[in-house]
């Protein structure tokens, strides 16, 4: 894939999207449209470790809010993550029984053929977004997050799910659970964090500016964002990269009575990661297919999934792992009570299993006058 520019496929599939949308919702569509409310793509952003303190463009909402009108969202989301080298899995699952990682470890590691690399920890991430329509076309928003690392807890029910259905185990039963455990040997990091305790803290803020095709509610829509993330206190571990980066995102969504479908592309200009020493700029896009179905005048649910881009080039790593594409999906359900909308969601790595997250869920709160339109 360029980065930059959608492939054939990409193209195809949201052409072959919209097309089957079209097909299956004809009858729907001479719906009154207030009649199916319809919110959007799931606002949650990537948890992938790697690449996790850039800024990374929230996928657009679709709530249609007067001149004036004002929201507020608030975002739990938490993930773990196993992903290590293939190297590293065949020494863990060389050795006996479960264990500490420790000072030996680290030796072995090192000293095996090659590159090498093991992430194992929980993140957690809060988000409270703030939201105002400044005109019948144009709203800002601003995001402020806070994060805490740790060892976690779904460890052993990760590791039940794969003995219960035969899945590989990955090397998991070989370390202790619930413990954080970061370990680089890469052409441009070196890192180790063994049984430790990473500081939480807040992230840095992101401004937004968004503008809307259609003005009132209407078949079609584009939503054109740009967005900010601002550097707050220089560069702090784990925490930020020091650099500000901007990003620009395009998302088409098409309604029809119960229906709602969206393809999203975006495009960011970052610089710097939490877990290597890199500190280029480069340009990383991201595309997203999401589908919403309206099971009751307050209850929808939602399916979307996500590609993007490695962050890694190879003048960070040669392994092939870190190297390839990110691919996720994410299924939502969410629903309104008055000026309340809940939404809970899981998301799960669907093909590259070393560079992005194990599974991951979101539980979201959002208020707005608009919802009771």
């Amino acid at each position: 894939m360029v980065p930059g520019a959608p492939s054939r496929a990409i193209r195809a599939t949201a052409f072959l999207f919209f097309f089957l949308l079209g097909s299956a919702a004809a009858e729907d569509a001479a719906q009154p449209a207030p009649e199916y409310v319809k919110f959007g793509l799931l606002r949650e952003r990537d948890l992938t470790p790697f690449g996790f303190l850039r800024l990374d463009m929230r996928p657009a909402h679709a709530v249609w809010a007067p001149t004036g009108g004002w929201g507020v969202e608030v975002l739990l989301g938490y993930q773990n993550t196993w992903a290590m080298s293939p190297n590293v899995e065949q020494y863990l699952k060389s050795l006996p029984g479960r264990r500490r990682l420790g000072p030996a470890d680290v030796a072995a590691i090192r000293a095996l053929p090659g590159e090498a690399y093991l992430v194992d920890l929980e993140l957690g991430l809060v988000d409270v977004t703030l939201h105002r329509k400044l005109a019948d076309h144009w709203s800002v928003n601003a995001i402020f997050s806070a994060v805490n690392y740790s060892g976690g807890f779904m460890d052993g029910a990760i590791e039940s799910f794969h003995n219960t259905f035969g899945f590989d185990s990955y090397g998991r039963p070989a370390v202790a659970r619930n413990t954080v455990n970061v370990i680089l040997d890469l052409k441009n990091a070196q890192t180790v964090f063994l049984n430790a305790h990473l500081d939480g803290g807040l992230l840095d803020p992101t401004f937004a500016l968004r503008y809307s095709v259609a003005a009132a509610p209407s078949p079609w829509n584009l939503v054109l964002e740009s967005a900010v993330k601002v550097p707050i206190d220089g560069q702090r571990d784990f925490l930020s990269t020091g650099h500000a980066d901007v990003g620009l995102q395009a998302t088409l969504q098409r309604f029809a009575g119960r229906h709602a479908a969206y393809v999203s592309a975006a495009a960011v200009r970052t610089r710097g990661s939490v877990l290597t020493a890199t500190d280029r700029t480069e340009i990383v896009p991201t595309y997203i297919f999401g589908y919403e179905y309206s099971v009751s005048q307050k209850t929808n649910i939602v399916a979307q999934y996500y590609v993007s881009p490695s962050v890694f080039t190879h003048e960070d790593t040669d392994l092939e792992g870190l190297l390839k594409t990110k691919y996720q999906m994410s299924i939502g359900l969410r629903h309104r009570v008055d000026a309340s909308v809940w939404t809970f969601a899981i998301t799960e790595n669907m093909r590259n299993f070393d560079n992005t997250p194990d599974i991951g869920f979101q539980i979201g709160w959002a208020y707005s006058p608009a919802f009771m339109r």
